[in-house]
Parts: C-alpha cells; structure tokens; sequence
C-alpha cells in the first residue's frame, strides 16, 4: 500500500519521512518511552535512521505495519508516532508513543480514533489490538478512553529488551465505534 495521511481537527498522520530522523532520535531520548516501548535502550541515532529510513517504510511497502508520524495539522514538531501490525486473519495491532512535553493534552486519544477508523474502514480490520506491559498506566489510559474493551493480563506476553512481561490486552470492534464488522460476530452466551 502507498502511504496515506489521515487528519483529525488537529492532528495530521502522516508516514515518516527522512527528515523526521532527528526528531525520533530527540523523543525517544525520553527515559518513559524507552522503559515502556520496544525501542532500543539506550537510543541511539542509528536506532532512529533506522527506524524512519528503513523499518517505517519496510512495512508500507510490504502491507505489514503501517508507521504515522503525528503533528500539529497547522504544522510544527513532531509530536508522537503510532502504527498498525497485522496480527493476520483481520486483526491489526496498535501501538504509540508520545513526547513527554505533549502529554495530557489529548493528542494520543485522538490519534488513536482517527487509527482505529481507518483499520476499521479502510484496511477490513475485525479486531484491533492493544497491549502494554502491565504498570504502563499512561498507554493504558488512552486506551480506555478510545473505547478499548480490557481483556485481562497475559504472562509473558510481550518480549522487551530481552525479557518476557506480562501484558494487559484490550480491544475495539468495528462495532464499538457503530460501524459494521467485514465479518459476522458471535459472541459467546453468558450464563
């Protein structure tokens, strides 16, 4: 797929570009996003080169992750990045970080709506996914605020930094934000 720029009233998503190198490498110099994420720690420039110059556009071409630079739709820094991975048979996976100087604003809450819609309406999506190692109470915040469903707490769910921890995992269905399923959903019969 040929990358896309989704807009919100404020935010514009768009795919990273060569020039975003030094601003990823100064984020992610931040201490909670190393800790959180899976980016490498410490974070190095190459880290970044890597990141937007190969990795981000890697996934576009190849219709596996889709990376979103987020910024001010007025223009301005850099302000966050998420992305899309294909779980396979529908299910895609969101995941995000946002620069510490932004937080508390709304930002991530938003862009993770205007992410989820276009899963929803424009990639087929069934389910999308969210997971963050438990304690990360900040990922998990905004994704209760965009309507994700916790599913409960997976042990040695999430390898990071070469260790395996245990993970909360939410989700969100087309329906959860009115629109209609690609497939038909059962859900199981509560006694």
């Amino acid at each position: 797929m040929d990358p896309i720029t989704l807009t919100t009233d404020r935010l514009r998503l768009r795919a990273f570009v060569p020039e975003d190198t030094e601003a990823v490498y100064a984020v992610c110099q931040d201490p909670d996003i190393q800790r959180w994420t899976v980016v490498p720690s410490p974070y190095k420039r190459e880290d970044a080169e890597l990141f937007v110059q190969r990795l981000a556009p890697d996934g576009w071409r190849d219709d596996t992750e889709y990376a979103f630079a987020v910024e001010p739709v007025a223009g301005g820094p850099l302000l966050a990045a998420t992305s899309l991975s294909s779980r396979g048979q529908g299910a895609w996976e969101v995941g995000y970080w946002l620069s510490k100087e932004h937080r508390g604003a709304g930002y991530m809450t938003e862009t993770v709506r205007a992410l989820a819609h276009w899963a929803f309406t424009g990639l087929g999506c069934t389910r999308l996914i969210w997971r963050a190692e438990v304690g990360n109470a900040g990922s998990r915040a905004v994704a209760e605020r965009v309507g994700f469903v916790m599913e409960g707490t997976q042990r040695a769910a999430l390898a990071n930094k070469g260790t395996l921890r245990d993970s909360w995992v939410g989700a969100l269905l087309p329906s959860d934000f009115g629109l209609p399923s690609p497939l038909p959903y059962l859900p199981a019969r509560t006694a």
